[in-house]
């Protein structure tokens, strides 16, 4: 018997496919031929194509960041295994077990340090990704809104 597939949340809502299928240009087309008296239509649909470029702009961004963090990741995770290597091997040409203590105890102090290292890394690659990914949206607002207030002192005045 085929398994039946399982709805993507209890409401049967797929937001994934959802937002695989959206196409802004073709949801703000449907607007194009609408008039209203006193309402550039024009003017919204592309205010609301510019807000969905930037809402794009801002996700690609943040993905882009997401991937050079996890290439990042995968490296200093190549590295360590590298080091560890080197390490055991190090160790097992230790004739004293003092001599292994003490390799063991600076191979631990220098891990520690280079694992903060790496999270300060990666956290600071992570920031500096989000922080361009807002400051677009920052800058698309600011755009916005001066928009909003030349159309109402547009419409005023007509």
């Amino acid at each position: 018997m085929a398994k039946k597939a399982e709805p993507a949340s209890a409401s049967g809502f797929d937001p994934m496919a959802f937002w695989k299928e959206f196409d802004p240009t073709k949801a703000m087309g449907d607007f194009k031929d609408f008039n209203a008296p006193g309402i550039d239509v024009q003017s919204l649909v592309a205010f609301q194509q510019r807000n969905l470029e930037a809402l794009a702009n801002a996700n690609r961004t943040a993905f882009e960041g997401a991937q050079a963090m996890m290439a990042r990741q995968a490296e200093i995770l190549r590295e360590a295994l590298e080091e560890m290597r080197g390490a055991v091997e190090a160790m097992a040409a230790q004739k004293q077990p003092e001599d292994v203590i003490a390799q063991q105890t600076e191979m631990i102090k220098q891990s520690f340090e280079k694992t903060v290292a790496n999270m300060r890394e990666l956290s600071e690659m992570m920031a500096k990704s989000n922080t361009q990914a807002v400051d677009g949206l920052n800058k698309r607002i600011a755009e916005g809104l001066d928009e909003l207030k030349a159309n109402i002192a547009k419409a005023k005045k007509g």
